[in-house]
């Protein structure tokens, strides 16, 4: 009868490791339904991102105008009004996000952009025309640069983990033109203005 201790003791261990098992699958069931939610709200954080950024460009486009209007150095205005058409085709590359994402256009007021634009308005309300307000231009634009390269870089982290190919193909594109946008920005101040201003 001492035989058949050893037995129960072996089917105890195969109960036990069923059991330990069993719990582990049930971690990992309950593990996915978590990780598919998380992947939905970056989704909903990316869409939600892209129409902030939307708006910010829409209203850049605006405002750049005035901005070249009130600058006097040439080569600050050129740079302007190239970054303009650049925005124009932001606005446009953005739209192509949304179509790629089955969803329409849609743009949600960006408070951040929204200050960095009143900014530059009281820049030149406060300043002279001439180099200061030239350099006070340059300031706004590159504030206005740096939440914009911080913006897309972000974005196309998004993009990429979520495998959306052609929103951050359109993405990359503009973030180059917004960092060379910011690197010639820093050149008209360098060459030109900031020495003038002293």
């Amino acid at each position: 009868m001492e035989t058949k201790t050893p037995a129960k003791k072996t089917a105890t261990k195969t109960t036990a490791a069923k059991t330990t098992a069993s719990k582990t699958s049930s971690k990992s069931t309950a593990k996915a339904p978590a990780k598919k939610g998380a992947a939905k709200e970056l989704k909903d954080l990316f869409e939600d991102s892209l129409k902030d950024i939307y708006w910010a460009e829409k209203a850049l486009v605006k405002a750049l105008p005035t901005m070249m209007k009130n600058a006097t150095d040439e080569k600050l205005k050129t740079a302007i009004e190239n970054h303009l058409t650049e925005t124009q085709t932001h606005v446009e590359r953005l739209e192509e996000c949304f179509k790629a994402l089955g969803k329409k256009a849609q743009a949600k007021k960006c408070d951040a952009m929204q200050g960095l634009l009143d900014e530059g308005k009281s820049i030149i309300e406060e300043t002279e025309p001439g180099t200061v307000r030239d350099a006070g231009i340059i300031a706004a634009a590159q504030k206005v640069e740096h939440y914009e390269i911080a913006t897309y870089g972000t974005l196309a982290a998004f993009a990429k983990v979520l495998n959306e190919e052609d929103c951050l193909q359109h993405l990359l594109e503009t973030l180059n033109e917004e960092k060379k946008c910011d690197e010639l920005l820093t050149k008209v101040a360098d060459t030109n203005l900031n020495s003038k201003a002293m």
